[in-house]
Parts: structure tokens; sequence; C-alpha cells
């Protein structure tokens, strides 16, 4: 069975620079998988991203060796079991609020005796090796998200679940259950008291032999994470990056012929 990439960057003590992917399209994923990130995650919560697309995803990427991973929907047992199948090689799972739904999270990540999936790897044995089922839990990372209150205050005892990973901040829900909507919503937060949650979080995480992971908007957001200690950071994703760079590509070309009387407006009649 092939090793994970996040967990071998980890054995080195380096930080895992993970994309994220909310367009539901093997090409835009493939794309993505060869710009040199160590860990790619579809995002089935909030991205625009199905099921069956998040399988054409998985495959497209295999071939540049990331480590792709999938943030699902919910604390659901089908839908973590089925991306794990799928070829998943980490879960984060979103809104785990409390010591309970932790040790779920790892039951439907982990196989007997430590959890409950149920063992049906179809399309990962194909593709990470027919052994799959030995090493499956040694390789596979499990995320539980903190983003809202309950879980910022029950955090001592999130991280204590055994077959728990680590911890991933969702800092935009995070704020929002820490301080309702007095701040902008959002990622890269700058307020005081948000910057010291983050930081407790990590030191919480590591205190108890766990990762910490942490959604960035920006590149110099996330480094400045790596400093604070977090072991994963996630810097943009691929709606983002589209929307930038074609934003800028369209504003260059205004700027470099503005008042040119060669550059006609749209709408004219004609063909191409």
């Amino acid at each position: 069975m092939k090793l994970n990439n996040i967990k071998s960057r980890w054995n080195e003590n380096k930080t895992v620079l993970n994309g994220w992917l909310s367009i539901g399209n093997a090409f835009s994923a493939e794309i993505m998988a060869r710009q040199g990130y160590d860990s790619l995650t579809i995002d089935l919560q909030h991205g625009f991203v199905g099921y069956d697309d998040a399988k054409s995803m998985l495959q497209a990427m295999h071939a540049s060796g990331v480590a792709p991973m999938v943030r699902v929907p919910w604390l659901e047992p089908g839908i973590i079991m089925k991306a794990l199948d799928a070829g998943a090689w980490g879960i984060i799972c979103p809104m785990v609020n409390n010591a309970e739904q932790a040790q779920q999270l790892v039951s439907c990540v982990r196989y007997p005796p430590i959890g409950s999936r149920s063992f049906g790897p179809t399309r990962v044995s194909i593709s990470e090796g027919v052994d799959y089922g030995q090493h499956a839990d040694d390789q596979v990372v499990c995320f539980a998200m903190i983003e809202t209150a309950e879980a910022f205050k029950n955090l001592e005892e999130i991280v204590t679940t055994p077959g728990l990973d680590g911890v991933y901040v969702g800092p935009a829900d995070l704020t929002l259950g820490l301080t309702g909507r007095q701040y902008r919503t959002g990622f890269d937060r700058d307020e005081p008291e948000i910057v010291d949650a983050i930081k407790h979080i990590v030191d919480v995480a590591h205190r108890a032999g766990k990762k910490a992971g942490l959604h960035n908007g920006s590149a110099a957001y996330a480094a400045k994470a790596a400093e604070w200690g977090f072991d994963l950071v996630t810097v943009s994703n691929d709606v983002q990056l589209l929307r930038t760079s074609a934003s800028a590509s369209v504003q260059q070309f205004r700027e470099l012929n503005e008042g040119n009387p060669a550059i006609k407006s749209s709408g004219q009649a004609g063909g191409y």
C-alpha cells in the first residue's frame, strides 16, 4: 500500500500545504493536482460538488501523487465510508461539537476494533493496493472541524478522542459562533480575540498530541499560521483562484487598452 503523503510530511516535521476543490470537475481537479500541493480536499459540504463528481475527481488526481481528502457534508456514516472507499486519504468532518460526536466520527473512519467502518474498499483497493485494509487505519487522516462556540468550549475533550488525528479550524464559522455578526464573515481573521482563539486551538491540540489544520484565504496568512504551529494549512481554492486570475486578466486588458479606438464594445453585429 502507498503511504499517505500527509503522514509522510508530518513524520518529517513539515507543514502540509492543502488545496481546496469546490468545482465538481475532474479536469480542474487534475490541473490543481499538478501544481505542487501536498494534499487536496474535495468539498462536499459547501462546494458545487456531488458524490459522482468526487469519484471522477479522485481518479483524475491519482497520477499526481497528491493526497486526496474529502470534507463530507455532515457527520453521517454512509457518505464518510463511501468517500473512503472511493479513495479519500483523509476525512474532514464539519460541525463536530463534543467528544461524543468526535467518537462517532472516528468510528466511521476506522475499522474494528477501533471503529465500526464497514469493509468494502471498492476503488481504493485498486488505486492504493490490495493490502489497503491492513494499513488503512494507520494511513487515513481523520479531522474534526472546530467551528462553533460549543466545539471551542469542548475542545479539551474533543482532542483526547482516540483515533482522531487532529482538528481543523473553520475560521469563518468560528468567528460567527464566538462573536455573532459583530465582525465581517470570511477567513484570514485579524481580530485579536479570534486570533487568540485560533492559537489556543493549535496549542490545545498539540498538548494532546494531535495535529491542527487551518483554512486560509491567502498564502500570506497560511504562512503566518504555519509559524503559529499549524500542521496543515489550506491555501485558497479553485473558485477563488479562477475568479481572481480571470479578474486580473480582464482588468489588465482594460487598463492597457483604455482609450484605444481599435477596441470595440461587445454586442456589435457580426460573427466570430
